[in-house]
């Protein structure tokens, strides 16, 4: 799941070389967190958090598929 993250973040980014994707394991399955640069930010969530969303959904249909739990935290 990580690396399905920062392909997808660093496709969306001018800067890819400052994406990090970290994953820990909570109560609620594996949280990822996603680290861009500051200026990639906006990229990463997109208007009204479209792009953000579409990331999560993507994310929740891997997890699904494999019978797990992720979820995405963009830090």
């Amino acid at each position: 799941m990580q690396e399905l993250i920062e392909y997808i973040a660093r496709s969306l980014v001018t800067k890819p070389d400052e994406v990090q994707v970290t994953e820990k394991e909570s109560d609620r399955g594996t949280v990822l967190e996603l680290n861009v640069a500051s200026e990639d930010m906006g990229k990463i969530i997109g208007k009204q958090g479209r792009i953000a969303r579409s990331i999560r959904t993507v994310l929740k249909a891997y997890a699904t598929k494999n019978k797990e739990k992720a979820s995405l935290d963009i830090v």
